[in-house]
């Protein structure tokens, strides 16, 4: 009888010997792939998209100095204003997403700029949401000179006085101006708008009495409320602002919805590599909850909101619908 045995052997050995080619050839490819290239290996610019000083300059500096230390590479701060912020953002738009070029986003630019401007940018589609750093929250204050001690009283005078009540604001669609006009909406009241060219000229003549009430960030009002040359009659938020624990809430008052903050976050251009994301997001979370730099922005009534990417992402997102509906009740579109 034919033996067939012998005949199926080569058959065999060269199935097995193809097997350990190719797993050879797998494993040599493996050896051979370059490894990932390690983040970062040059300095990183930090843009700001306001001129030096203030608070948002200010932000971007101290945490620039805590990730410089812990990232391994200096972390360089570029101040780029104007256009509120639109020019800066453009800049990160259309920057290489490799992680060198970030920017301390805030409220102007991924908020209220968005919702009643045409932007050279989509502050959603054009960027990665890194995370949060904080927020402080807004604060109605008034002249002291009115006869008003309270929230209530001030709704009551304006709704009697329609025409003897007019509000500053730092310009057409900041926040000073959108969240004033959600207030009127939401009490019922009328007051004159009164733009100015930046927050610091709208103080001036709130402090002289020619305008009457301003809804600034709190950070910015307590100087002049802690010296009583402005009286504050209530915050935005979920709670009261350590920094001013007597002024109470809009939502302790019954007005819902007046979450409305100056925030402040990290992001970047579109396309970020999602290692790159994580990382930045992990040492961004690591400064945030130092000491000094914790009891810095607290002193500064700044709230820190530390975040995932994607929880930023849709705190953007929110912000924005939140400013855009303001935007379509009260009629307001800016060229």
């Amino acid at each position: 009888m034919f033996n067939t045995s012998n005949r199926q052997l080569p058959i065999f050995l060269s199935s097995v010997t193809l097997a350990a080619l190719a797993l050879i050839a797998s494993l040599s490819a493996h050896a051979q792939a370059p490894a990932a290239t390690p983040y970062p290996t040059k300095p990183i610019k930090l843009i700001a998209p306001v001129a030096a000083g203030g608070g948002l300059d200010n932000i971007a500096r101290t945490l620039a100095e805590k990730l410089s230390r812990s990232i391994g590479q200096q972390v360089v701060v570029e101040n780029m204003g104007g256009g509120g912020g639109s020019i800066a953002s453009q800049a990160v738009a259309k920057a290489p997403a490799d992680g060198y070029t970030l920017m301390v986003a805030y409220v102007g630019t991924h908020g209220t700029n968005p919702a009643v401007r045409r932007l050279p940018y989509d502050a959603i589609k054009d960027f990665t949401p890194i995370g949060m750093i904080g927020a402080t929250p807004n604060v109605l204050v008034i002249n002291p000179d009115l006869p008003i001690k309270s929230f209530k009283e001030f709704v009551d005078f304006a709704k009697k006085n329609p025409a003897k009540l007019s509000y500053g604001s730092a310009g057409p669609g900041t926040l000073t101006h959108l969240g004033m006009e959600q207030l009127k909406l939401a009490a019922g009241i009328f007051m004159v708008h009164v733009p100015y060219r930046g927050v610091g000229p709208a103080y001036t003549d709130l402090l002289a009495g020619q305008t009457q009430a301003m809804f600034p960030t709190l950070f910015a009002a307590l100087p002049y409320i802690n010296t009583n040359r402005v009286r504050g009659l209530a915050v935005t938020g979920a709670k009261r602002s350590s920094a001013a624990p007597n002024i109470p809430t809009f939502k302790e008052l019954g007005f819902n919805g007046f979450d409305g903050q100056q925030w402040y976050g990290i992001v970047g251009p579109a396309n970020l590599p999602p290692a790159i994301t994580a990382k930045l997001n992990a040492e961004l979370n690591k400064a945030l909850a130092l000491p000094d730099f914790s009891e810095k922005m607290t002193s500064e009534a700044m709230t820190l909101m530390p975040m995932t990417p994607q929880q930023f992402g849709n705190y953007i997102k929110e912000d924005i619908a939140r400013w855009a509906k303001v935007a379509k009740d009260r009629n307001i579109e800016i060229e």
